[in-house]
């Protein structure tokens, strides 16, 4: 009895967590009305423009997704400037996070182009293109929260978790994974939160 009372006290302090939220104007609702116009004919200025007003997080660095032609595993890591430039870059042996050379590379629009394009023209090799955001911004607040579900449950989970923000009115945004065998539910925020803040809510 005493755990389910516990259990019952911190879903209450959840739940006024998501009011405290709900009580301010949607971000999504907000940038609907400030995108409808944006289409697949659109100019790219504005398509960068949508991109950056949802996914925001640290612009001072970003990852890039990576594959190894060894091993076959992906992943991502922050680019560096000065990654494999010889006598500079210290890899394999250091790794990036001890390295004393590394210097990232910012987000700019030109690099959420070549993502939306899937390919950056000036490679030679023509790899793929993909990057992905450090949503924790150095004051330890976010724009956004991003669920992920992957087991074979999955569309199941989605549809669970997307009821229960339906009656909540929490407005979200659900995306099939890179893998087709999961799914993103995104919730945006009208102004960065804390974190821990975001955790309790997801």
């Amino acid at each position: 009895r005493q755990e389910l009372s516990d259990i019952e006290s911190k879903r209450q302090q959840v739940l006024r967590k998501i009011s405290e939220i709900e009580a301010k104007p949607n971000h999504s609702e907000n940038t609907s009305k400030q995108t409808a116009g944006i289409t697949n004919f659109s100019p790219n200025k504005d398509k960068i423009k949508l991109f950056r007003s949802l996914f925001r997080g640290r612009d001072d660095v970003y990852p890039r997704r990576f594959e190894s032609m060894r091993t076959g595993k992906a992943g991502y890591q922050p680019v560096c400037k000065n990654e494999w430039v010889r006598g500079v870059c210290g890899k394999p042996k250091v790794k990036c996070s001890n390295c004393n050379a590394r210097e990232y590379l910012p987000l700019t629009d030109q690099i959420i182009e070549w993502h939306l394009r899937g390919e950056n023209p000036n490679e030679s090799d023509k790899k793929d293109f993909t990057i992905g955001i450090y949503p924790m911004l150095l004051d330890e607040k976010c724009w956004f929260l991003v669920a992920d579900f992957d087991k074979s449950s999955w569309q199941d989970d989605v549809k669970a978790f997307t009821k229960t923000c339906a009656e909540m009115d929490i407005q979200f945004s659900v995306e099939r994974s890179r893998s087709g065998k999961g799914g993103h539910v995104w919730l945006f925020f009208e102004e960065p939160i804390p974190c821990m803040k975001a955790r309790a809510i997801g």
